[in-house]
């Protein structure tokens, strides 16, 4: 069974996410998409970033009705920072039965060369990949461990989203309600 591991800080979660990771679970082939929260990622300033446990039930809110994407918590119990090698090979034996396939945007994939063991990740895990403006992936084109998926394109970001909110502005459809809901409750992002 194929599984799909979305990485991302989700700070917050908002629609661009939700669309990729319901893509990835319907129109690529695979059977299920694990949205894993990250509690820090190593290339990424820690500043500006929510709490985990508060970015964490923002994804479970978010897809609470989309039986196809699960989210998990499996880094906030590893070591910090948490590099996505590491984390591949827990689950990897903690998980023997899944086969687990990557699922990155474009522009991390320009990136992926600065990534810890990046070439055991080609070596070991398929990655599909979604597309992002302006990355040129052309280094990558006929790699037998990467697949370039036509994932609708959204050009939203959770820094545009975290802007909006402390400039008060309406952010209603950018993230699901619930999500909306609990920034309100917690006051986050002002």
């Amino acid at each position: 069974m194929k599984t799909g591991l979305f990485f991302g800080s989700f700070n917050p979660i908002h629609i661009g996410h939700l669309v990729i990771a319901n893509y990835m679970a319907t129109f690529s082939g695979l059977k299920e998409v694990w949205l894993v929260v990250s509690p820090h990622n190593p290339l990424k300033l820690k500043s500006g970033l929510a709490n985990m446990y508060d970015r964490l039930e923002m994804a479970k809110l978010a897809t609470e009705n989309a039986p196809q994407i699960k989210v998990s918590d499996i880094e906030f119990k590893l070591p910090q920072p948490s590099y996505t090698i590491d984390t591949l090979t827990y689950l990897h034996e903690r998980y023997p039965e899944k086969e687990f396939v990557l699922i990155m945007g474009a522009d991390n994939l320009v990136s992926l060369k600065k990534w810890k063991n990046y070439e055991l990740l080609l070596q070991d895990y398929h990655i599909y990949v979604y597309p992002r403006p302006g990355a040129d992936v052309s280094e990558w084109q006929n790699h037998p461990s990467i697949t370039f998926t036509d994932t609708p394109e959204m050009e939203i970001s959770s820094t545009f989203i975290r802007k909006a909110i402390k400039d008060k502005k309406n952010v209603q459809f950018f993230t699901p309600d619930a999500v909306l809901e609990f920034i309100e409750q917690k006051n986050m992002y002002r």
